[in-house]
């Protein structure tokens, strides 16, 4: 027996949102990626509004999905493998803009289990509070030098070398050097 036709167009607001998130895109990011207003964004992330044929289809390219999967209301399952572009992977700066975390991990893992790249620049200094207890981190050198201080522990680390140490106090990791270092972090929270 086939469905009959709704009178209501499609819903494609949660859809949209669930797929924005899961590649850790933000309004602004998908807005420029896919030629769509951010206010437009939102309306229709919040069922406020429903697109185009045209936006849809600049929508779907952009996140990497068929029309139909937006259409539909529902994600066609967990991709055997999902790409994230280098221009699409999100990044914070240290006040001081020395220190930038380009955020790796996927945003459903945020709290739980975290990873960036880390670049520093000659003098940057990358202070954090104290994290939950029992959180942990991993810092691995891939270029430069970097110092560690972690509470009352510091040590200088180079290229190839990682220091793991607490994060559930006041850490700082600094670039003593007069080269830009780079490092994998990687954080680990205890639930």
């Amino acid at each position: 027996m086939s469905r009959l036709p709704s009178s209501e167009p499609p819903r494609v607001g949660q859809t949209l949102a669930t797929l924005r998130q899961a590649r850790a895109l933000s309004l602004d990011e998908l807005s420029r990626q896919a030629g769509v207003s951010k206010s437009m964004l939102s309306q229709i992330e919040r069922n406020q509004a429903n697109p185009t044929v045209a936006v849809v289809w600049r929508l779907a390219n952009a996140l990497g999905v068929p029309m139909a999967e937006l259409l539909s209301g529902e994600e066609s399952g967990t991709p055997a493998m999902v790409t994230v572009p280098p221009h699409a992977i999100p990044s914070l700066r240290s006040p001081d803009g020395l220190c930038e975390l380009r955020i790796l991990g996927p945003i459903e893992l945020a709290g739980q289990f975290e990873w960036y790249e880390l670049t520093v620049q000659p003098g940057g200094v990358l202070a954090s509070e104290a994290h939950e207890p029992g959180t942990r981190e991993h810092l691995t050198v891939h270029a430069g030098t970097l110092r560690v201080e972690a509470g009352d522990d510091a040590q200088a680390l180079s290229t190839g070398e990682t220091a793991r140490y607490a994060a559930d106090q006041l850490h700082v990791i600094r670039n003593p050097s007069a080269e830009t270092a780079r490092a994998l972090l990687v954080v680990v929270h205890v639930s």
